[in-house]
C-alpha cells in the first residue's frame, strides 16, 4: 500500500475513533487488527478477531473515561470508593458493546468481514477475580454506579489466577489454575506511576518528636509493591466512564545480585516470588497456617494500597484531611477489607500526626460496613499471634481503639463486664482473635445487610449488643442486580419482546417492566413468550450437547440450582429430591407427573470437605439416572461444570425452575435468585433471603414457598432438634438412607458416602430432613402446575413485570440516598 494511502487509511482511522457507525466500527476492527495486532484476514485468528473489536470499542471507551475523571477532579466531586475482594465482572467486551449503544453496528460491520460476532465474542475468558454471589454483587453495583452517574472508584485485587478452573473427574472436583490473563487482557490499563509500597512484619519502635511527645514507628518492614491496573467501568449510555482499580503485586527487587553472582538462581529470585504470591490466587486454602497468612497478608495488601491511592487523590484537590468525609465514602464489601479502617488510622496517627481522638473522628465518618452472613462461624477473625507478628503496628492500633469503645460501653453499662466481654474487638479464646465484623462495626457510620430479614436477624441476633448500642447505625438495603447484563445481554430473544411491547425506558428504570403485566392475557403475547423460552432451552441443550456430549429434553422442565456448594445452601436436599423422583419412576411409573431436567452447578472451596463430597455424590446419582434406560426419559441430572458468569448467561433465560431451598435464617439475600425471576423461572424456595421480598412482590400464588420459617428453626434448635423424629415420619427418606449406606451409588466403595449419612442422621445442622417432605410436596404441586402452559406463562410474566425492584439500580439509590449522601441521575 502507498504511503500516502497509508496515511489516509491512519487519518481516517483516528478522525473515525468517536464515531459509533458500522462503516467506523469497521475501520476501527481492520486497522487494529493490522496495526496493532500485525494480522491480516488471512492470518488472524479468531482471539485475534476478538482483540480487534475489543481494541475498537475500547477506543470510544477511553475519550469519556478521560472527561469523566477530568470532570470529578474539576468539580472536586464527593466520591464513593468501593472495597471488595471479589470483582466477578465476567465477559466485558458484550457489556461495554451495549453500554456504549454499539452492538448492532459491530454486528454487522463483522458480518461484512464474513465473521459472526457471537463467534468472536466466545473467545472472551471470564476474569478471574471472584467466586460467588460477592464478587457478582460487586460487579453489578459498579456498572448502576456508572448507569447513574455516580462518581465512583473500586479497588479490589488483580488476581493472576483467580480461584480456580474446576474439572470433573470421575464425578470428583479437581482443581486447576485459572489462566484468565495468559492471553493478554485488552480491558486494563497498567498505571505503574502510581505504584504503593505495602509494608509487613517488622517491629514498632517508640521515638520522641521534637516536643518530646512518644512518636510509634514501624521498623524493619518486609516490603511488597502494590502496582495498579485500572479497568474501565461504562455507564449505559451516559457518557460516564469510572475506573476499578486492580492491585498486583510485585517484588521490590527483580532479584538478588548477590544470589545470582554465587549461582544460587533459585535464592536470587526467592523474595520477588514470595511477594508476588499475594495476588497469585484468590482465597488461598485457610486449613493451613500458610494460607491463613497469605490470606490476612492479601487483605492488608489491597486496603492499604487503596487507602494510599485514596489519600492521594483527596490530597491533590484538597489539603486538610480532618475535611476526608465530606469528599470521601468508603464502603466495606463484607469484613475483607475491615483492615482498611486501621490503616487509615495508621496513616493519620503515624504519617500525618494526627492524635487518636482527632484520627478516630476522622476515620468513623468516612466508613460504611456491609455484612453478608447470618453465620457466626463466618464472621472473620485472626489469631492475635498471627496479627501482630504480620502487622504489629496495627494490633497495637486495634488495642487502642478496643479500649477507647470498651470505655463508651462501660459508661453505658455500668457493671455490666459480660457485655463487655461480647462487645470486645479482643476474643478471649485461646487462642485470642480480632473480631474483623465487631471493627468494621465500631469504625464505621453505618452497617447495613442485604434483605429484610437478614437485617433484622442482625439485629436481634448476630449483632444485638452492637444494635442496642449504636440502632441509628443500622439499616437494610436489599440486594440487587443490573438488568442490563442479566436480562438485555444475557437474553437477547426476550429483551427484543419486552423492547417491542414496552419500550426501552426498563433498560435504565426496570420498574418499567410493571407495564408486560397487562399482557399476561393475551394468548398471542403468552404463546411469544413461551416460544421464547423454548428458544433459550433449545439453545442451552446445544450447548451442553456440545460441551458434554448430553442430549437434553427441551420440553421437560429445566430445574437449576446454580450457586456455591455450601451444606446451608442445601444441594443435599435437592439431590435427595432428584434420588425420591428416581424411586417413583421405579417403584410407581404411574405417580411420576412430568419429565425434569435437573442442573447443578458451583464450585466447592479446595479445603472444604462435605462440599467436594457433595459434588461427586451429585455425579455419582447423575451416573445411575442418565444411564438408566427406564427413566432417563423422565429425569436427567447434569452437573454444569466450571459453573461462571457466560455460563450463567446461558442457564438464566433457559430456566423454569429456580432453586432457592437455604434453610430458613441462613441465606442472606442471595442475588441468583433474582437473575431467575427476571428471565422468566419460577421459584421454589424457603422463607430466607431475599425470597421473602420475591414473594412479596408477586403473590403467593406465583412462588413455590415450603419449609419451616425461621423462628421455627430457632424453636426447633433450641428443643435439641433430632433428625430421627423426621427420618421415621418418611419412608421415602428412610429408603434413600438405606441406598446410600448400601453403596448403590458408590461401588465398590461402599463406604464412600457414609459422612453424608452420617451427618443428616447425626446433627442434620441445616434440617434437610425436617423439610424433605414439605419440599418434595411442594415439588409435586410444581409439577402439575406446569401442565398448564398458558397459567405457567402467566405465572413467568408476572415474575419479570414485578422484577424491578431487585435491579441493582434501585439498591444503588439507596446506598446513595441514605449511606453516601451523593447525588445520582434518575
Amino acid at each position: 500500500m502507498p504511503q500516502d494511502v497509508n496515511l489516509k487509511k491512519e487519518a481516517e482511522w483516528f478522525a473515525s475513533n468517536k464515531e459509533m457507525t458500522k462503516e467506523a466500527m469497521k475501520l476501527s476492527f481492520q486497522m487494529n487488527r493490522e496495526y496493532t495486532l500485525s494480522k491480516d484476514q488471512y492470518t488472524a485468528t479468531m482471539r485475534d478477531n476478538f482483540l480487534a473489536l475489543s481494541l475498537a470499542v475500547r477506543e470510544r471507551i477511553v475519550e469519556r473515561w478521560i472527561k469523566s475523571q477530568q470532570s470529578y477532579h474539576k468539580k472536586n466531586v464527593r466520591r464513593v470508593y468501593y472495597l471488595s475482594m471479589e470483582f466477578l465482572i465476567g465477559r466485558l467486551l458484550g457489556n461495554n458493546m451495549y453500554s456504549l449503544g454499539i452492538e448492532k453496528q459491530s454486528a454487522d460491520a463483522l458480518d461484512e468481514l464474513g465473521l459472526d460476532i457471537e463467534e468472536v465474542r466466545e473467545e472472551e475468558i471470564d476474569a478471574g477475580l471472584g467466586n460467588g454471589g460477592l464478587g457478582r454483587l460487586a460487579a453489578c453495583f459498579l456498572d448502576s454506579m456508572a448507569s447513574l452517574g455516580i462518581p465512583a472508584h473500586g479497588y479490589g485485587i488483580r488476581y493472576e489466577y483467580g480461584i480456580f478452573n474446576q474439572k470433573i473427574q470421575n464425578g470428583f472436583q479437581m482443581e486447576r489454575p485459572d489462566e484468565w490473563l495468559q492471553a493478554g487482557n485488552p480491558w486494563e490499563f497498567a498505571r505503574p506511576e502510581y505504584t504503593v509500597r505495602v509494608c509487613y512484619y517488622g517491629n514498632v519502635v517508640t521515638e520522641h518528636d521534637s516536643k518530646g511527645s512518644p512518636k510509634q514507628k514501624w521498623v524493619d518492614t518486609q516490603d511488597v509493591l502494590a502496582v495498579p491496573y485500572d479497568f474501565p467501568v461504562v455507564g449505559y449510555k451516559n457518557d460516564v466512564v469510572n475506573t476499578l482499580r486492580l492491585w498486583s503485586a510485585r517484588g521490590t527487587e527483580e532479584f538478588d545480585f548477590d544470589y545470582f553472582k554465587s549461582g544460587d538462581y533459585e535464592h536470587a529470585v526467592y523474595k520477588k516470588i514470595l511477594s508476588e504470591n499475594i495476588s497469585k490466587v484468590l482465597y488461598p486454602s485457610d486449613d493451613k497456617s500458610q494460607g491463613r497468612e497469605l490470606r490476612l497478608k492479601q487483605e492488608y495488601f489491597f486496603t492499604a494500597a487503596s487507602m494510599a491511592d485514596i489519600i492521594r487523590r483527596f490530597k491533590s484537590e484538597n489539603s486538610n484531611l480532618a475535611d476526608l468525609a465530606k469528599k470521601v465514602a468508603i464502603q466495606l464489601n463484607d469484613t475483607h477489607p475491615t483492615l482498611a479502617i486501621v490503616e487509615l488510622m495508621r496513616l493519620l496517627i503515624d504519617e500525618y500526626d494526627y492524635a487518636f481522638e482527632e484520627a478516630w473522628d476522622i476515620t468513623t465518618r468516612v466508613f460504611a460496613y456491609t455484612n453478608h452472613t447470618l453465620m457466626p462461624e463466618a464472621l472473620e477473625s485472626w489469631s492475635v499471634e498471627l496479627f501482630g507478628r504480620l502487622l504489629p503496628r496495627h494490633l497495637q492500633i486495634i488495642y487502642e481503639i478496643n479500649a477507647h469503645f470498651l470505655k463508651e460501653v462501660a459508661l453505658r453499662y455500668p457493671g455490666d463486664s459480660d457485655r463487655l466481654r461480647r462487645m470486645s474487638l479482643i476474643e478471649e479464646s485461646n487462642p485470642k482473635r480480632v473480631r474483623m465484623a465487631y471493627l468494621a462495626i465500631i469504625g464505621s457510620f453505618s452497617v447495613n445487610g442485604v434483605s429484610q430479614l437478614h437485617s433484622e436477624l442482625l439485629k436481634q441476633h448476630l449483632f444485638k449488643d452492637f444494635y442496642e448500642f449504636s440502632p441509628e447505625k443500622f439499616n437494610n438495603k436489599t440486594n440487587g442486580i443490573t438488568q442490563r447484563r442479566w436480562l438485555l445481554k444475557a437474553n437477547p430473544r426476550l429483551s427484543n419482546l419486552l423492547l417491542e411491547k414496552t419500550g426501552d425506558d426498563w433498560i435504565k428504570d426496570l420498574n418499567k417492566l410493571s407495564k408486560i403485566e397487562n399482557f399476561k392475557n393475551n394468548q398471542a403475547f403468552r404463546e411469544q413468550w413461551m416460544d421464547i423460552k423454548s428458544q433459550n432451552k433449545k439453545a442451552l441443550s446445544r450447548y451442553i450437547k456440545s460441551t458434554m456430549n448430553i442430549s437434553l429434553d427441551p420440553e421437560s422442565i429445566f430445574d437449576v440450582q446454580i450457586k456455591r456448594i455450601h451444606e446451608y445452601k442445601r444441594q443435599m436436599l435437592f439431590a435427595f429430591y432428584i434420588i425420591s423422583q428416581y424411586l417413583r419412576l421405579k417403584h410407581n411409573p404411574k405417580e411420576f407427573i412430568y419429565p425434569r431436567t435437573f442442573m447443578i452447578g458451583g464450585k466447592a472451596a479446595p479445603s472444604y470437605y462435605m462440599a467436594k463430597l457433595t459434588i461427586k455424590f451429585i455425579n455419582s446419582i447423575a451416573d445411575i439416572i442418565n444411564k438408566d434406560k427406564s427413566v432417563n426419559d423422565k429425569i436427567r441430572l447434569i452437573f454444569l461444570e466450571n459453573y461462571r458468569v457466560s455460563l450463567a448467561e446461558k442457564v438464566f433465560p433457559a430456566s423454569d425452575l429456580s432453586e432457592q431451598i437455604s434453610l430458613a435464617g441462613t441465606e442472606a439475600s442471595g442475588t441468583g435468585n433474582m437473575k431467575f425471576m427476571m428471565n422468566g423461572a419460577l421459584t421454589i424456595g424457603t422463607l430466607d433471603g431475599a425470597n421473602i421480598e420475591i414473594a412479596k412482590m408477586v403473590g403467593a400464588e406465583n412462588i413455590f414457598i415450603f419449609g419451616l420459617k425461621a423462628h421455627e428453626v430457632e424453636d426447633l434448635r433450641a428443643r435439641s432438634y433430632d433428625p430421627h423424629q423426621f427420618i421415621v415420619k418418611s419412608p421415602m427418606l428412610q429408603e434413600i438412607f438405606k441406598l446410600i449406606q448400601s453403596g448403590f451409588f458408590s461401588s465398590p466403595d461402599a463406604n464412600l458416602f457414609m459422612p453424608i449419612v452420617d451427618s443428616l442422621t447425626g446433627h442434620d445442622h441445616y434440617m434437610v430432613c425436617a423439610d424433605f417432605n414439605a419440599y418434595c410436596q411442594m415439588q409435586d404441586k410444581v409439577s402439575r402446575a406446569y401442565l398448564d402452559r398458558e397459567q405457567w406463562a402467566q405465572r413467568s410474566i408476572i415474575n419479570v413485570a414485578n422484577s424491578g425492584f431487585f435491579s441493582s439500580d434501585r439498591t444503588i439509590r439507596e446506598y446513595a440516598k441514605d449511606i453516601w449522601k451523593v447525588p445520582f441521575s434518575s
